[in-house]
This record gives C-alpha cells, sequence and structure tokens, in this order.
C-alpha cells in the first residue's frame, strides 16, 4: 500500500528523523519527500509518500506516536483513493472541460462524483462523462438554500474539496467558513483594476501587455484568498478583444487544472495568508 504523510508544525530538530523512523518501524520505504522550513513564521511543512505493508491503521498509529512531541497537524491517507471534489458551475465551460478531459485521460488524480450549476447549459456536457448534473436556479432558490443543498451533496457524496470552475456567484462567509481552505476558485489577473462586465474589453482599451490568470482558495474576502498558482501570456497592439479572451480561457483552464491536480495530491500547505506549494 502506498501511503502520504503530511504535516505542518513549528520547525524543530529531530522532526525529519521522527517521521522515517517511524516508516521504518512499519518497514516502510520512502518513495517521494518534501520538505521546507518557512523562516518568516518558523513553520515546518513535510510531504512523504511511501509503501508499507503495514494497515493504514498501524501507519498512522506509529506516525502519529513518533511525532506526537512535535503538536504537528498530521494527515495520513491512502494515497491509492483518489480525493473526491464537487464542480460549481455556471455556463462558461472551458474550465470544467479541461477538468473532465484530464479526468478522462487519467491525468486528474481526483474523482468528480456531481457537478452542481446554477444554470442548465452544461447539462449535457457533464451527462456525457456518465456524472450527476445538479440544476440549482439562483433565480428561485435563495443563496441560503442553494448553499444548504451544496453543503448536502458534500456530505453524501464524501466530497474532500469543491472546485469553481468559472461559477459566477459569491458564497456566503459562513459557507465560506464551513468549507474553509477546502474551496478552489480561478479568475483572471486584471482584478482589481477592470472590474465588472467586459474585464478583457476595458484591458484591452487600456493596452495591457499581459493576460494572466489566478486559482486561489476562497475566503469571506472576495477573490483574495491564498494563491496557489498563476501564470502570465504576454499580448501586443496587434491583439483583439477576442484574442484576449481566447488567451484569457487558455490561461484559466490550465491554471485551474494545475491548482486541482495539486490539491489532490496534498502538495499545498497553507501558511497564515499565503501557500507552500511542492511541485513534482
Amino acid at each position: 500500500m502506498e501511503v502520504l504523510a503530511t504535516l505542518q508544525c513549528e520547525d524543530q530538530s529531530g522532526i525529519v528523523n521522527a517521521l522515517t523512523s517511524a516508516v521504518l518501524e512499519i518497514k516502510g520505504n520512502i518513495l517521494e519527500n518534501q520538505q521546507f522550513t518557512d523562516s518568516l513564521t518558523n513553520t515546518f511543512v513535510m510531504r512523504t509518500r511511501f509503501e508499507s505493508d503495514a494497515s493504514l491503521e498501524d501507519a498512522r498509529s506509529s506516525l502519529a506516536t513518533r511525532l506526537e512531541r512535535f503538536s504537528p497537524n498530521l494527515q495520513v491517507r491512502d494515497f491509492s483513493k483518489p480525493k473526491r471534489a464537487l464542480l460549481l458551475v455556471t455556463k462558461a465551460s472551458h474550465c470544467l472541460r479541461d477538468l473532465l478531459y484530464l479526468r478522462d485521460l487519467g491525468e486528474m488524480p481526483a474523482e468528480f462524483p456531481a457537478v452542481i450549476g446554477n444554470h442548465e447549459d452544461l447539462r449535457t456536457l457533464v451527462e456525457s462523462h456518465q456524472i450527476p448534473f445538479i440544476y440549482l436556479d439562483s433565480n428561485k432558490k435563495s443563496k441560503k438554500e442553494i448553499e444548504d443543498e451544496i453543503t448536502r451533496v458534500s456530505i453524501e457524496s464524501g466530497i474532500d474539496f469543491i472546485v469553481l470552475a468559472r461559477y459566477m456567484q459569491i458564497l456566503s462567509p459562513e459557507f465560506c467558513s464551513k468549507f474553509a481552505s477546502k474551496i478552489i476558485n480561478i479568475h483572471h489577473s486584471f482584478l482589481p483594476g477592470f472590474k465588472g462586465a467586459r474585464p478583457y474589453h476595458q484591458a484591452h482599451a487600456k493596452g495591457v501587455k499581459v493576460i494572466g490568470a489566478t486559482a486561489h482558495f476562497v475566503t469571506s474576502d472576495l477573490d483574495e484568498g491564498p494563491i496557489i498558482e498563476q501564470d502570465v501570456v504576454r499580448v501586443n497592439h496587434a491583439s483583439t478583444p477576442d484574442d484576449f479572451i481566447a488567451i484569457g480561457r487558455d490561461i484559466e483552464r490550465r491554471v485551474l487544472s494545475s491548482a486541482v491536480k495539486l490539491f489532490a495530491e496534498d502538495r499545498i500547505f497553507i501558511v497564515g495568508t499565503r501557500t507552500i506549494v511542492f511541485s513534482k
């Protein structure tokens, strides 16, 4: 069995030795290990993947016992079982299509038990991938009713995290708190300069030279949660507003898919208002 262990705690001497000793204690073999100390906060984070014939319970027990004196936030799971994500959508399909495409290719280490939309536009796409589509009409249901239903589906489907794949609704502070550090969103990089409708046209009119996208955790502060992934593409005077939109869609879908992969493989650690991200 492959086991993944992640931990976060105050940096102290002996943490790595304790974890590796725990793995050896259950006759485990480390396959991958990454660690980092944030000097500004004295926070230590570590991600270790190992194989062992021991049960998951024995692995958890060994690691917890050896690491107890460091008071870590320790998570130990069966790495062969993919995390489960609930996708929320509105009308734009580019981010959703990329996530489903990567899943079909076997390149997305996550399962998507359901997709919830506040419009019907993407039902056919979702159901063509044999995934249930749940329609919650935001014109007929209150925000609380919709969020209560999302919560119910999340619990019943064993959801580990939520992905806003261009879901054009603002979540309530209560909902953000309930799923703290478990909601991923994507937005274009023109914020806060170009807000509201037609941001790409606004950016084109100002002659911007870089188009980008940001994937981040959702908090009650709109579009200000800890950043997970970003990318940019340079543009010039020859680019039209339609070019801007096409480039923006491409960056958004790539950045969001990358962030989902990183979360699904437990490569993200939140330290204060920022993230530590272990790449492959």
